[in-house]
């Protein structure tokens, strides 16, 4: 047959093995191949048909992990959903997976038994994995075996199914061994070298010698600001904003020919990153990946994500350290197509009268575009579900007072387009809001500014604070925002108050 073909870069002939399966299928493991195809020898290919006579078999490797946790059963299920999986990973227990499947009745209810007594609040992981449904933490004491197709370079791994419990092994010894770290490292790359253009320059920034790159390239058309001026502008405020960069992971929105350019978002720092950036790895359960964030502790750092045109900066509500406890509770006034803001200022007043009452101090700022943002210390004592709820609560309250301008529904297409939106939902794991003295893609390069209580008030406008004059109210009043990293409410005395 491979004579009557003549290969070229369409036509590729698959050569065959016929009968010895068993001992191809072996060759294949031993090679670490994901499987082999078998058909039968007179069968013909007919396109978009699947058969029994072409088969495809997966090879799956099998190792042994420990349990961590277990997630809530969903429809018929019971017991649990899923198995929680970490192993030990340079003396820490790392987060690998999680496993639903290969259960019958009898299997889950004896590993559900066995794990009640080892049950704990917190989770074992340095930064808890987000699941799918709400998890239950346990003591590492269980060691499941369990087959796979692949281990991911994150330690994670795909399609696995549970295959029994190994009470003949100690968890300490549930390790990834030195082969999977120098099979499954990730190696940074060194920063592609080009011909600097007549715009680029090296810039020193605090210890780091970083090549800004066309910064004479145009970002704002209609106030003729420049890339070279987005950086100069954040390294004057850096002192002021750093401090809520610090620890939380960014979620990059660039902008690499300006606000009126095309822009996206991206959360993953490249494989070109500089090893002096400090990264992240949170593992996302929508993209059951782990996603590699960069954290902006300096000057340096912050200079790189404006150089690749990051002109505002987004950030999580918690630390990476805590990743899910919010260090504050964010109520964003968001007004629709047919709202002035007037009504976001009325809005806003609402909101001070109702804080007023539960005995809160909040601390509101400008959202740089069209709304305001009040946010509320919360110091990492609540989990994102229990801060979301009590935004919840509070912007019920609101509405009750303004039920004629105010709205708590979510839909755009059913939301009055003459109501501002009370939107509570920011308050969940993941979710990103531009940082307080952050740029905005916006005409006239406006910054999100905190405020004053008085100055919430007829005559102020979003454009008021700027590019230009950020830095001479900054030295004037200092960072207003502050007390918002500081100690926070007592919830359960605001609740008891507010009843």
């Amino acid at each position: 047959m491979k004579d009557a073909l003549i290969e070229n870069e369409v036509i590729k002939f698959s050569d065959h093995i016929l009968e010895n399966g068993k001992e191809f299928f072996q060759a294949a493991k031993d090679l670490g191949l994901e499987g082999i195809v078998a058909k039968k020898t007179e069968s013909l290919y007919r396109e978009n048909i699947r058969s029994s006579e072409w088969l495809k078999i997966k090879i799956h490797k099998s190792d042994e992990a420990i349990i961590c946790g277990f997630t809530e059963p969903k429809g018929a299920r019971k017991k649990f959903g899923a198995l929680i999986l970490g192993k030990y990973l340079d003396g820490e227990i790392v987060f690998c997976g999680h496993t639903g499947g290969g259960f019958n009745n009898q299997s889950l209810s004896e590993i559900y038994d066995k794990m009640q007594p080892l049950i704990i609040s917190k989770s074992v992981f340095k930064i808890t994995p987000k699941t799918n449904t709400k998890a239950t933490w346990i003591e590492p004491e269980l060691v499941a075996e369990i087959k796979f197709t692949e281990l991911t370079k994150d330690h994670i791994y795909r399609h696995p199914i549970f295959l029994r419990l190994r009470d003949d092994m100690e968890p300490k010894d549930v390790k990834f061994n030195s082969e999977d770290q120098l099979k499954n490292e990730i190696m940074k790359k060194s920063e592609p070298k080009r011909r600097a253009g007549k715009d680029d320059l090296i810039k020193k920034i605090g210890k780091q010698e970083l090549k800004v790159t066309n910064q004479n390239k145009i970002y704002f058309p209609d106030d003729d600001v420049t890339k070279g001026d987005v950086i100069d502008f954040y390294q004057s405020i850096s002192k002021y904003i750093l401090p809520h960069l610090k620890n939380r992971p960014q979620s990059m929105n660039r902008y690499p020919n300006g606000i009126n350019g095309m822009s996206f978002f991206q959360k993953d720092a490249s494989e070109e990153t500089p090893e002096w950036i400090e990264t992240q790895k949170v593992f996302s359960e929508s993209s059951d990946k782990y996603i590699n964030y960069i954290i902006c502790n300096d000057k340096e750092t912050l200079a790189y994500l404006n150089n690749l045109g990051c002109i505002e900066l987004n950030i999580w509500t918690s630390k990476i350290q805590k990743a899910d406890n919010p260090d504050y509770l964010v109520l964003d006034l968001d007004p629709s197509e047919k709202n002035t803001f007037e009504d976001v200022i009325e809005t806003a007043q609402a909101v001070k009268e109702v804080l007023d009452l539960a005995g809160i101090e909040g601390y509101p700022k400008t959202s740089g575009s069209s709304g305001i943002h009040i946010y509320i210390p919360m110091n990492a004592k609540y989990s994102y579900e229990q801060v979301k709820d009590f935004g919840h609560l509070l912007m019920r309250m609101v509405n009750k007072k303004l039920p004629d301008l105010t709205t708590l529904e979510r839909s755009l297409q059913k939301r009055d387009k003459h109501k501002i939106y009370l939107d509570y939902l920011q308050n969940r794991r993941g979710q990103t809001l531009a940082s307080v003295y952050s740029l905005r893609p916006k005409n006239g390069a406006p910054v999100s500014m905190p405020l004053e209580w008085t100055e919430i008030k007829i005559g102020l406008k979003p454009t008021d604070f700027n590019i230009y004059n950020t830095l001479e109210r900054l030295k004037e009043k200092g960072d207003l925002f502050k007390p918002v990293l500081g100690k926070g409410i007592d919830m359960l005395k605001v609740i008891n108050r507010l009843s």
